[in-house]
C-alpha cells in the first residue's frame, strides 16, 4: 500500500519526518508538540501548549480531508507525570463520544510539556 504525504496548511519541522501519512484510509499524524508554522518550539502552560499541539492535528487533519471526530486512536506523551490530572480535564475540550482508544506516557520530552500523535479514518474522497 503506498504511503501518500500530506501536504497543504501543515505545519513544517527540521526533523526528519513527514506532518502525517494516508495509507489507505488510515492517515497516521506525526508526533505534534507546540511549535509554530516554522517548527520552532512556543513554550507557554501545560494546557496552553497542548491547544496548539491538538491545534496542528487539527490543521493536519483538516489538510487530510478530516476533522477530530476522524481520530480512532491517541498517543499523548506528557512531560511529567504532574501533567495527568490537567490532561485528562483538558482531553474532553477535543474529543467527543465515543473517545478514542488512547495511550498516555510521562517524561523523556525535555522542555517540551506534551506531544500528541493520532491516528484517524478518514475515507478517500472519490
Amino acid at each position: 500500500m503506498p504511503r501518500i504525504p500530506i501536504t497543504g496548511d501543515v505545519p513544517s519541522s527540521h526533523l526528519p519526518f513527514t506532518p502525517a501519512v494516508r495509507a489507505g484510509e488510515l492517515v497516521f499524524v506525526s508526533g505534534q508538540a507546540s511549535v509554530d508554522d516554522t517548527g520552532a518550539y512556543v513554550p507557554g502552560t501545560f494546557a496552553e501548549e497542548m491547544a496548539l499541539s491538538f491545534s496542528n492535528v487539527e490543521r493536519i487533519l483538516a489538510a487530510a480531508g478530516g476533522t477530530m471526530d476522524d481520530v480512532v486512536q491517541v498517543k499523548a506523551y506528557l512531560g511529567d507525570t504532574s501533567y495527568r490530572d490537567e490532561y485528562n480535564r483538558e482531553y474532553r475540550k477535543y474529543f467527543t463520544e465515543p473517545l478514542p482508544a488512547r495511550t498516555s506516557l510521562s517524561g523523556g520530552l525535555g522542555t517540551l510539556k506534551f506531544e500528541v500523535d493520532v491516528i484517524a479514518h478518514i475515507p478517500v474522497a472519490t
